[in-house]
This record gives structure tokens, sequence and C-alpha cells, in this order.
């Protein structure tokens, strides 16, 4: 089948789309080399580096962060989690659920794309969020943001894209760092301490070889809320959680050098993740809390993956500079044991004993492999034009992705895509002021869906019972679909520190695929009775066909205006994004539910230094969303919390720099509740608003820094917003952590 067909013939309509080649805005900026003192997030002079093509920021059309190593650093001293950093730093990123799983962390609304070094991380055949909670901040250099829709890496970058590039050595010879501490939460230090270690290795020889390795290994064990509760171990329903975990991290980073312009690199990072549950999670109001009264029966939970990169680079290369990259990935998740519930987990693999229907193995494993060619050429075209440059190229990827359960059935049809993809972009200058850039990339995507058959399940529909859904032949087949997205965008300088910048870009979000066959038949169409489970006439099956899977285009519109100097950065910038197409499969029809969505904002940032020694930052985020909940055509209802968990949220900072070395920072963060209509029927799941503080202080003690943090200052007792919206069930918030450590490098 072939989908985005009118929006195909929407770009080719385009006229000077379709003159231009390539994407305008790309993920992955490199921070200058003198970052002003105690800036949190700081522009400076920054190029676009993983880009497919470097380029400086003045001349890139969409909102681009950077949290450079001094603010991850500082970030750290409150805990090592990717993606509480970013929430706390970056507009338009939602809060972290303080879990090891990501659901319901959005981008301006929408799907966020994580890449390590360039190299995405996510599993588009069957996406999971437990990624950025997963990654070692003290491998990290930098952490790279740029908001709104981009197909640079093929699918999933819909609401914006997150590069985390890891360090890399850079100074001769050999150095070590060590970093060591323990945390506990105040509520009961002896139940709740979380030690961690971390250990590093880099240098640089003069025959062009460089190297850095990061090993950190760290605990937690309970976990309290701001009341003094302890917290569930699994409170978003089959995700994980945050307590009673283990968790190792290796990352490698080697190159060499060949010559000036040619340069060859190799990069890994291997994960080792194991929560073990003490109790199951109780999933009635008035919160999730553990069952004190029900032992957890399931195998841990467990993240085993790795992901390994190998990139060759030639500055002179014929015809321009020449950029290779060859990665894999080998994913391996599994996920938690959980009982029925109704209405929380109210289908569930089954037993076949209606009184107690959950099988002993309700509980899955997913197994993702991937493999991926990148190749960029940057051309440039200046006996053409001053300044003109056209960057190209292509990529190619193989996925085979499967989930199990323990005994070994697949709970859904194994999964292989092949992907083709080629690109195209133009530079154009205007003028010493306007810069415009913009392209094309069109992708082919040719998927094999096997046979399989669905397990039996339980289907309950009230407290007093439910239906069987007998096992289900599901018939696969093979299936080509493609993808073509475009963009445009200008930049206009006013000062040589300050432009103004907006423009229109694309991203897809290919729907998750393997959802569908797990769900295939979810439905009272193929259910029987307790009674007669198995009342289905002989040979009834669904076909994948039927099913119909159709992929999310989203158009990102923004327009802002940014200022970057060693005493000075900010940004304030309008966006709204668009899309026909939904990506929620519904098992009672078996099909994509499909509506119109519009999400819309105000994003702003700002980091100031007052004094020499005094830094004050924030930012500020506005966001709202409606959708066709009907299929009417109409946008009649607020889109769901899991989407806009909370309209309003802001950050505020102070940061002070004493003349021997110590470092003090207090942060504040505050969010609104939201209490919208998200259908026609009038449905409301009311979010609370909330707000935290925190501090943190690093001083020089013999050679190192010694440092403490104290994360929910006050205490305070409010709900996650963006947990809690996962399954509309109120999620409390950690409460207050103390942190004692101490690091040094030698």
């Amino acid at each position: 089948m072939t989908i985005f067909a009118r929006h195909s013939r929407l770009c080719r309509s385009t006229a000077l789309a379709g003159v231009l080649a390539g994407l305008a805005t790309f993920p992955a900026l490199a921070q200058g080399e003198q970052p002003a003192e105690g800036g949190a997030l700081l522009l400076g002079d920054v190029t676009v580096t993983a880009s497919r093509a470097p380029r400086p920021v003045e001349q890139i059309p969409q909102s681009v962060q950077v949290i450079d190593r001094a603010e991850i650093e500082r970030q750290l001293l409150l805990g090592n989690n990717a993606a509480t950093a970013i929430s706390r730093l970056v507009p338009g990123f939602s809060m972290t659920s303080e879990t090891i799983s990501g659901a319901s962390e959005t981008f301006r609304g929408r799907d966020v794309l994580v890449l390590l070094d360039g190299v995405p991380l996510n599993t588009p055949l069957r996406d999971v969020s437990r990624i950025l909670a997963l990654i070692d901040l003290n491998a990290v250099e930098r952490i790279e943001t740029v908001a709104g829709g981009s197909s640079l890496f093929g699918s999933g970058a819909t609401g914006g894209t997150i590069n985390l590039i890891t360090r890399r050595g850079t100074e001769p010879g050999v150095r070590f760092s060590i970093d060591t501490s323990v945390r506990a939460f105040t509520a009961n230090p002896g139940r709740s301490i979380q030690p961690q270690l971390s250990l590093g290795a880099s240098g640089r020889t003069d025959g062009g070889f460089d190297f850095a390795l990061t090993a950190t290994g760290r605990q937690t064990n309970v976990t309290y809320d701001g009341a003094g509760r302890e917290m569930p171990s699994d409170a978003l329903l089959g995700q994980g959680g945050g307590d009673r975990t283990r968790f190792g991290n290796l990352t490698g980073r080697f190159g060499y050098d060949i010559d000036s312009a040619r340069r060859l690199e190799f990069s890994g990072i291997f994960i080792d993740v194991e929560q073990d549950p003490s109790y199951l999670t109780s999933y009635t109001t008035p919160r999730a809390r553990p069952d004190f009264a029900n032992a957890y029966t399931g195998e841990p939970i467990y993240e085993r993956s790795a992901s390994v990169a190998a990139r060759y680079t030639d500055q002179d290369f014929a015809l321009g500079r020449l950029a290779v990259q060859l990665f894999h990935n080998d994913i391996n998740k599994r996920f938690s044991y959980s009982r029925y519930a109704y209405p929380a987990n109210s289908v569930v693999y089954y037993s076949g004993n209606p009184a107690s229907p959950t099988d002993a193995s309700n509980q899955t494993t997913l197994n993702s492999v991937r493999t991926g060619l990148n190749i960029t050429v940057d051309t440039p075209l200046s006996g053409v034009m001053d300044g003109l440059l056209f960057t190209w190229g292509g990529d190619v990827g193989r996925e085979r992705t499967t989930q199990e359960l323990l005994d070994g059935r697949q709970v859904f049809s194994p999964l292989e895509q092949t992907n083709y993809a080629a690109f195209g972009q133009l530079q154009l200058p205007l003028g010493e002021r306007l810069t415009v850039r913009g392209g094309l990339r069109y992708e082919r995507f040719d998927l094999e869906a096997e046979d399989f058959t669905r397990p039996t399940a339980f289907y309950g529909v009230s407290a007093a019972g439910g239906y069987v859904l007998p096992a289900l032949s599901v018939t696969g087949g093979s299936y080509g679909y493609d993808a073509l997205t475009a963009n445009l965008g200008a930049t206009f300088r006013l000062t040589p520190t300050a432009e103004i910048y907006g423009g229109f870009s694309q991203g897809f979000a290919l729907p998750d695929v393997g959802s569908f066959t797990r769900r295939a038949g979810l439905s009272l169409a193929y259910a029987c009775t307790v009674a007669r489970p198995n009342c289905l006439p002989a040979g009834t099956s669904v076909s994948y066909a039927s099913i119909a899977p159709d992929a999310q285009l989203v158009n990102s519109y923004e327009l802002g205006i940014r200022h970057r100097s060693a005493e000075f950065n900010a940004g304030l910038v309008g966006f709204a994004s668009t899309s026909d197409d939904g990506v929620t499969f519904d098992p009672g029809t078996n099909r994509i539910s499909q509506q119109k969505e519009l999400i819309y904002g105000v994003e702003a940032h700002a980091d100031y230094a007052l004094t020499a020694h005094f830094r004050i930052g924030g930012n500020l985020t506005w966001r709202e969303g409606r959708y066709d909940s009907n299929q009417d055509g109409k946008l009649d209802s607020a889109l769901p919390n899991n989407r806009i968990p909370s309209p309003i949220r802001g950050a505020l900072s102070g940061t002070y720099s004493f003349d021997h070395g110590t470092v003090l920072r207090v942060e504040g963060v505050a969010f609104s509740g939201r209490n919208e209509t998200i259908d026609t029927r009038g449905t409301r799941y009311k979010l609370a608003q909330g707000a935290t503080m925190n501090l943190s202080a690093a001083t020089p003690i013999g050679g190192g820094q010694g440092y403490m943090a104290v994360e929910n200052l006050f205490d305070a007792a409010y709900q996650n917003p963006t947990a809690t919206s996962v399954r509309n069930l109120p999620v409390e918030a950690l409460g207050r952590v103390v942190t004692l450590g101490y690091r040094i490098t030698f």
C-alpha cells in the first residue's frame, strides 16, 4: 500500500520547496570553545555538527538549544537522569516521569527522537520510551535539542530531536576521573540509600589517537513521595519505576586522525539495568501505590541494550566534505509483570481461570535489532553563486523486532523492515544578513509481517467480570509505503549577536506497528464468554492488511528571535504544528484512529550574567492542543493529558560562583494544572498544579570537588503531571532527596 499520497502531492505542488533540496533544520549542535562561565544554556559560537553538514546556528531557522558540560555537571549533583535535566532546562520538553520510563514525555506535545552521537536509539516498529533515563550523563559532553518536526533521521521527530554527544579525549596523555556519591530520601534514609560510582579515563597521543571511556554503576532502594509514603515500583503499569534498581553503563569513544582532513572514529554504549520490585502495584484511587498485601511474583524488569557505531569523515573529498556512519543497535527490554485490575489493567493474557485471570507469563520482553548506514556529502557550489552549498546523501537500514511472553509465545507478528532514503538541501545566502535553507527528503519502507497466533486474552468490562478473547490467527504479508517531507526556512541577522528566524518543516511518525497485531481482535466481535471460552468458529483469523496502518505527517511552523553573547542569551518563539492522521490503534475497529490535531504555544528562555559572579537563568513554556475527537472534521476537544500534561511550566535558577571556586545554585520549577474536556462526551481528568525547589553547592577539596544537593528542598507533596497522565491515575512526585559526593580528575 502507499501512504502519504495526499501529502506527497502537496509537497510537489510547492514550487519553491521543489526547487530547494534537503532539510532545513537539524538537531545536533556543537558548543563554542569559550562558553560563558556559569551559563546554563549557552549558544555562543555554535555550529551544526550532526546535521549532515556543519552550519553556524545563525543559519538555522528553528529553535535550538545546547546544554554544555558545565551545566551537565551541575545537573549531575541533583541526579544522573538526562530526561530530568532536559525537562528543567529546555522549554517545550515535558516534565520527566521520574522513572526509568519516558512514557508521556513529549516535545511540544509530540514524539521526540533521541540520538546518541547522531545514532537513533528509538525502536520504530514497537516504539517504547525507555531511553533517556538510562543514558549516563557522566559520559555526555553536551546535549543538543531542536524543537519541531524533522525527518533527517527518518521517522520519530514530530515534536523535536535530542542529540546527546559523548565525551572524547582532547588532552595529551591519559587523564582519570572519579565521581562517587550517596543519595537518600529524608523520609527514611536507611531504606532509601542510593550509592553511585563513576570511573572515567580519556586521553590523546601524538600519533593522532584519542579515547574516552566512562563506566558507571548505581543502585536505588525504596523511594518516597513528599508525604513520606513509599512509592510504587510500577506506577505507569508495565513500564517499571525508579526503586530497587541496579544500573550499569559503559560508554566509549575511540578516534584516529588519519591526517589533517580524514578521521576514523568508533563509539558505543552498553546498558545493563535491572529492577526487582518487592510488591505489586495497586491502581485504584486515590493514587498508584504499593500493594503491600501482594508480593511481586514476576521476573525482574531489565534493560540489556547496546549501540555501536563507526564513522569516517573526509574534509577533502572530491565533491566537498564526506561523512559516512554505520551503526548497529541491539535492544532488549523486559517489562513488568502486572495482574488483572479493572479498570486500570482490564486486558491480560488469560490463565484459564476467570477468578484469577492473569496468566503467570503475563510479562513480555522486547527484542529489536537495527542496523543502518548514513552517507552525507556537503558540496560547495561557489562556482554557481558565492556561498551556495548543497548537502545531499542517503540512508539505508534494516530492523527486526519481536516481543514475547515469558514462556516464549509471541505477542505480535515478528516484523522486519528495510528503509531507503535520499535527501538534498540547498543553503542560499541572499546578501550579508539573510540565509534561506530548504529541501526534500524521500524515504521508502518495505515491511514484512510474519503470520502468528495472538495468545488468549481476558477482557474485563466491569468489576464483575468480562470475556475471553480466544487465541486468534493473524495473517501477515509484505507491505510497502513511502514518505516525502519538505521544509523551507530563513534566518535574518539583526546584529552580530541576534537574528530572527522562522519557517516550515515536516516530520513523520510511523504508528506503533507492533501494537497492531498484539491487539488484533481485541474487541467484543471476537469475544467469548468464560463459560464458552472457545466459541469462535475454527479458522477464525484477522489479516494484517485489514488493520491498515497509516503514518502521521506533522507540519511545523515557527517564528522566533534569539540573542547570544557571553553575558546574555535569550530566545522567544511562537510555534504551531498540525497533522491529519493519528498513531493510536483502536482495538475495537482494528484500525488506526485518524483525527486532525493542532498544537500551538510560546516558549522563552533567558540567561544573564548580572555580575562576574552571579548568573540567573530561566525558561517558560505555554502550549495547548486540540483535536477532532469524533472525526467530523472539527477540532472539538482538547488533546488528552498524556499529550499536554501541563500547559504552563516555568523554571528559574540563580548560580553564584565565589572567588575560591565554590559554586552555589538554587532553582525552582512550577507548573499549572489542567482540567480540559478531552472528548465530546465531556470527559475530564483533572491535573493539579505544583512547584518544587532544588539546591546544590560544590567546593574545591583536596584537588577535587566536594558537593551537596537537595532535590525538592521543602519536601513538597504534589502529583507528577507526566506520570499521572499516562493512565489518568494520580502518581505522586518524589520527596526530598539529599546527595553528598566527591569527584576528582587527575
